[in-house]
């Protein structure tokens, strides 16, 4: 059993705290959000004041917050990071840009204290079910002394590197696969609007054809309603993309398919659409082609 300080109880972060608890660890969550702390008190979570108070003597502190700066923020302003034990564990799991990952890795280490980049996959679904992916990159001591802490919280955990910035690089590219994928469909199904042919149709030929992808049917359907119900954020994706375009940027690699993306959903959020499920990128194509959702 591990003492774990949790920061960052938002849609995924809560239920993975809840499921250390459920796994016999000790939890004290740090968070803004009163309801969120209230909550997972309730699931048997230790209080504590602050952020400082919740790493006092934890053994483990994970970052699921929304960005680099809120990593930064909890470990360096709060003082959660000089009130870790010395040789304590510091799991960044929230995604971030490698080079960001990188600069907080470093000023970790100087501190004294050991620290993994560990992104996840899985959405807030996997969250809830203890199911995420988890890619880690540490050294494999640490790697070792911290698996029992993912088992709590996922089913798929790899090691992928040594080095901070190889599981934010990971994970930027699942986020380019899977940007990339959306609004591929979705322009798919924009030329087929174009000519009128029924999109329910054409997605139960590509949905078993060797076209077929698992995006195409998550998300395919879902661009055929009106209003579907919000899995993922179109403004996730404008985020996620950014950073795979910064990622690309930082090493030289060109990702022209992951820019045009990337654009197709910073066009929809810019109508007023950031916050409608991801696979509302199609309304882009629709807007610039003349279509509806049937052609």
């Amino acid at each position: 059993m591990s003492t774990i300080a949790f920061a960052g109880l938002g849609s995924m972060g809560l239920p993975m705290a809840k499921n250390l608890l459920a796994a016999g660890h000790r939890v004290r969550g740090i968070d803004l959000n009163p309801t969120a702390l209230a909550s997972l008190s309730e699931a048997g979570a230790e209080s504590a004041r602050d952020a400082t108070d919740a790493a006092r003597g934890a053994d483990v502190l994970i970052l699921m917050v929304v960005n680099a700066a809120q990593a930064e923020q909890v470990l360096f302003d709060d003082g959660a990071l000089q009130a870790l034990e010395e040789g304590g564990i510091v799991c960044l799991m929230a995604t971030c840009p490698p080079a960001a990952v990188e600069r907080i890795a470093e000023r970790v280490g100087t501190a004294g204290r050991r620290f993994v980049d560990a992104p996840v996959s899985g959405g807030t679904a996997g969250a809830i079910a203890g199911t995420l992916t988890i890619m880690a990159a540490c050294g494999r001591a640490t790697f070792e002394a911290v698996q029992p802490v993912f088992e709590g919280m996922g089913q798929r955990i790899f090691h992928v590197g040594e080095r901070a910035g190889q599981g934010a690089t990971v994970k930027a590219v699942n986020q380019l696969l899977c940007g990339v994928h959306i609004a591929v469909v979705a322009e798919a199904f924009a030329l087929a609007a174009k000519v009128g042919v029924e999109l329910d149709v054409l997605l139960e030929i590509m949905g078993g054809s060797a076209a077929s992808s698992w995006m195409l049917k998550d998300r395919g359907p879902r661009m055929l309603q009106a209003e579907p119900e919000v899995s993922s954020a179109v403004d996730i994706f404008v985020k996620d993309l950014g950073i795979v375009l910064e990622a690309g940027r930082d090493a030289k690699a060109a990702l022209p398919i992951a820019a045009v993306a990337h654009q197709l959903f910073l066009a929809t959020s810019g109508r007023g659409d950031g916050r409608a499920d991801d696979s509302q990128v199609i309304r882009s194509y629709h807007a610039l082609n003349g279509t509806t959702k049937n052609g």
